[in-house]
């Protein structure tokens, strides 16, 4: 028996419910990647049968770079916990299903390692206006905090004895207690790239239902 190929990058996706023309864009913006030794997992976090059916058909005709994961709905942190321990790469990055990569988002990050175990890094944020830029407070929600003072989940970059040595916790601003958690233990920065595009004007998005709550 031939030993299993090692993956240098495992890319974790979840996905419940995001309009299929998003979700498509995020994979499409793994697939065109400059730097190829990458594994996408997709983790599909129970999505409705009109959601799920244009996924899985768009899925399979990239077989052979994109793993498909289903399991009923349990939220973000556990879908990515569930994807990080099926991911076979040296590292793991994770993309949100409604943003994207630029063409050199992962090499640009792999790059970073030299210095660092984990990071997270800034993004070119799209907004429809200057509210867009600001998001609900970890510490009080009812306060208002600009996206490049977060630890933004879909940033995290990192060798993956990182991602197995901690959970992510099925709570609001769990990327930014993931951090401060493996900050005690790895060398951990925040990187000064701005590769990954972060759609702030999304709707229906975790911080905007949270900003509705509270504002």
């Amino acid at each position: 028996m031939k030993p299993e190929k090692k993956i240098t990058i495992s890319v974790l996706l979840a996905v419940y419910n995001t309009e299929f023309s998003l979700v498509k864009r995020a994979i499409d913006s793994v697939l065109v990647q400059d730097f190829r030794d990458f594994e996408l997992i997709v983790i599909d976090d129970g999505s409705d049968k009109i959601l799920q059916e244009p996924l899985v058909k768009y899925i399979k005709q990239y077989e052979e770079k994109i793993i498909y994961i289903r399991h009923k709905n349990c939220g973000q942190s556990k879908s990515i916990n569930r994807g990080i321990k099926n991911s076979s790469g040296e590292y793991i990055s994770i993309i949100d299903a409604d943003d994207e990569y630029k063409p050199n988002h992962l090499s640009a990050c792999l790059n970073e390692m030299k210095h660092a175990d984990l990071i997270s890094s800034y993004t070119e944020t799209i907004v429809d206006t200057p509210d867009d830029y600001y998001v609900p407070d970890k510490n009080d929600p009812y306060k208002s905090v600009h996206v490049d003072d977060c630890i933004l989940f879909a940033t995290l970059f990192g060798k993956k004895e990182v991602f197995t040595a901690f959970k992510f916790q099925n709570t609001y601003a769990a990327d930014s207690v993931f951090y401060s958690t493996a900050s005690l233990h790895f060398q951990v920065k925040k990187a000064n790239l701005k590769t990954y595009i972060y759609y702030r004007n999304i709707p229906n998005s975790i911080c905007n239902q949270m900003k509705q709550k509270y504002n």
